[in-house]
């Protein structure tokens, strides 16, 4: 495999509207139909149930299919694509953030680590158990979805193990909008990496969403950022800033593994 080096990624947003599976479905492959020359494209948290809880043992049922009609767009388009859908395994449901590739095949499933107590997640949600990073047309990824953004310990791991990019799908409201830029960038400068985060638009019961979905550079730059009335953004991604980065700075041969782990 020969990743790309420089490529077109893009954020998606739009309002879910949850259980509605055929509408989301349909907002989300108008707007990656929309888009020209892109290599990558990340999608919201659930961006095809929503958070409807009560019915997500039943949403999960159609993964499957939704999956196939991705892989289908991502091997048309030639763009690999992300974002969390609801899985059934072994009778838990788990917030599964799936990568399909370019060619249309799923690199990666990763289970979401972190469950958010304020929305009860837990009582509806598996927690996942291992970390988890992809090896990609366009290079070494590492996958994590909204509140996982929190936990500096999960994105170091993912540097550790040479990912260039980390990719976030989320459903994070606008009252806390300034700290999901605040962690992206910072998880960026200190990891030395990309982030590609997709956050939603509209609103869900009493939450409010603002979009507000970000690229930013290893360097903490935000190369695009998705205002609430936009579906997508793009920018170009150069991979090889990444070991420049660390070469300008050298964070992995510094750090003090004897002291702190």
């Amino acid at each position: 495999m020969n990743p790309k080096k420089e490529f077109k990624a893009a954020v998606v947003q739009f309002d879910i509207v949850n259980g509605q599976i055929e509408a989301n479905m349909g907002k989300a492959l108008e707007i990656l139909g929309g888009l020209s020359k892109v290599s990558l494209a990340v999608l919201p948290e659930l961006f095809a149930s929503g958070f409807d809880n009560e019915h997500i043992k039943e949403h999960a049922r159609h993964t499957p299919k939704i999956l196939d009609r991705l892989s289908a767009v991502a091997l048309e388009k030639n763009m690999a694509l992300a974002g969390s859908l609801p899985e059934d395994h072994e009778g838990k449901i788990f917030n599964t953030l799936y990568f399909i590739d370019r060619d249309g095949k799923v690199k990666g499933a990763y289970r979401k680590l972190h469950l958010f107590p304020l929305t009860l997640e837990h009582e509806y949600y598996g927690a996942g158990d291992q970390v988890m990073i992809v090896d990609t047309t366009i290079g070494r990824v590492g996958l994590m979805i909204c509140y996982d953004l929190r936990f500096p310990e999960q994105a170091r791991k993912i540097f550790l193990e040479d990912a260039q990019m980390i990719l976030v799908s989320a459903q994070w409201p606008a009252p806390r909008i300034a700290q999901w830029e605040i962690l992206a960038r910072a998880r960026a400068v200190e990891n030395q990496l990309f982030m590609v985060c997709s956050n939603r638009t509209g609103t869900d019961r009493e939450l409010n969403f603002s979009g507000n979905s970000l690229i930013v550079d290893p360097m903490g730059k935000v190369l695009a950022r998705a205002e609430e009335s936009r579906s997508s953004m793009t920018a170009v991604i150069n991979m090889e800033e990444a070991d420049r980065a660390g070469r300008l700075i050298p964070c992995r041969e510094d750090r003090r593994g004897d002291i702190y782990g």
